[in-house]
């Protein structure tokens, strides 16, 4: 049966969100219609512009300049600041009334949603038809428009919704790949970075489409993992599932507000491991173990992104779950500035049932489970990581993260 995804994503959704607000307390002027940013202090850490208006747009000022330069291209620029609570209300809003049409309904950030619509033909007979009702409705009803994009997984569909912005539909079938997704800028391909997209234009690999047909050897010569999923996304091709949000009871988790934005890999390894050994603590706490892994993410722009790994069997070491959650970090960082992270373990389950292949190595035992408990009880009195296995390598501990002097 041939897959059916939605992704929603809100147009410019703080501003969009601050601009309904004002209308709903009484203002009578869109900010949305005048020269007008989302931005933090500017005496702080945060006075960059976090979302501009179309006529800001069209002025030259562009997501993550600072205040003073954006006042600099427009001296009568009007400047408003975050309200998280609000925008956080306008994401439920939303939500919910997406949840009347499936009930797989995942929430990839705070301002985007994906929806499997797999196997509904009989409730919905046109889905373009569909996802208009879908945004007319979300107009309507909240006061703010989306993109509602299509296709046969949530790769396509996140990309189809990137189209031309805003309050439109567009589809990006398999049968559309070659038409709508290779002519694009490579740099416009998901998971592609300033970085790696300056390699890939050196390497003349200019569209989409000349990534989806350079050899594989040359991709792994310069992107090493990262070369299988570049193919693959620039191919249209993508397996993973629309997961609904776990309940508390089906995962653990933490994350961590950092006291700067960090793009230091080793003080994120380091970081990593302290948040591991918490919730695998947790986990075997509870007697439990997880079978899937998360390292989330978000950036100084208040972007969120995550990944995660189903494990080859349920585990709870630390060891072995922290070599997965590096593997995750290396694998989908995208080198961009981070001001939170953090671990999620998920599909737990008290039963440790081994999946062998012919495929796979001979695994190594989990660590003896008393000299685990023993560990555990060090660390509960003198504090997480007082003792690390030798075979996980940091850079060092500390309590909270701080900016390098």
């Amino acid at each position: 049966m041939e897959r059916i995804i939605f992704h929603i994503d809100v147009n410019n959704a703080f501003l969009s969100w601050t601009a309904v607000h004002k209308l709903k307390k009484g203002e009578k002027l869109d900010i949305r219609k005048i020269p007008s940013v989302i931005g933090g202090d500017e005496k702080s850490r945060h006075g960059i512009v976090l979302a501009k208006s179309p006529v800001a747009k069209k002025m030259g000022i562009v997501t993550a300049e600072t205040l003073y330069s954006a006042r600099k291209k427009c001296p009568n620029l009007k400047i408003f600041p975050t309200e998280f609570d609000w925008y956080d209300k306008q994401s439920n809003n939303m939500y919910q009334y997406l949840c009347q049409y499936t009930p797989l309904i995942e929430r990839f950030s705070i301002d985007e949603c994906f929806l499997d619509l797999t196997g509904t033909n009989l409730l919905y007979k046109n889905y373009e038809e569909l996802a208009y009702k879908i945004k007319e409705d979300i107009k309507n009803k909240f006061g703010f428009t989306v993109n509602v994009g299509i296709g046969n997984n949530k790769l396509c569909a996140k990309m189809a919704s990137d189209f031309e912005k805003p309050d439109k539909v567009h589809t990006l079938y398999h049968k559309e790949i070659k038409n709508k997704l290779w002519p694009l800028p490579v740099e416009d391909l998901f998971m592609v970075g300033k970085k790696t997209a300056q390699t890939l234009r050196k390497l003349n690999i200019n569209t989409i489409g000349d990534l989806a047909k350079t050899e594989d050897q040359i991709l792994v010569r310069y992107f090493k993992n990262q070369a299988i999923m570049l193919k693959s996304f620039s191919n249209g091709i993508d397996e993973s599932k629309v997961l609904p949000r776990s309940s508390k009871s089906e995962s653990i988790s933490i994350s961590e507000t950092l006291s700067y934005d960090c793009d230091d890999f080793d003080k994120l390894k380091e970081i990593l491991f302290r948040q591991t050994e918490e919730v695998t603590r947790a986990l075997r706490s509870q007697n439990k173990y997880a079978i899937t892994v998360a390292v989330t993410y978000k950036n100084n722009l208040f972007q969120n992104y995550s990944h995660q790994e189903k494990l080859d069997s349920p585990k709870n070491s630390t060891t072995e779950i922290y070599k997965e959650v590096i593997k995750i970090l290396k694998n989908s960082w995208k080198k961009d500035p981070i001001r939170n992270i953090g671990v999620r373990l998920s599909d737990l389950t008290k039963d440790k049932i081994s999946q062998i292949s012919i495929f796979n190595e001979e695994k190594k035992e989990e660590p003896n489970n008393r000299v685990q408990e023993i560990v555990d009880s060090i660390n509960n009195k003198y504090g997480s990581a007082s003792i690390i296995p030798a075979s996980i390598k940091i850079i060092g501990k500390s309590k909270r993260h701080e900016k390098p002097k």
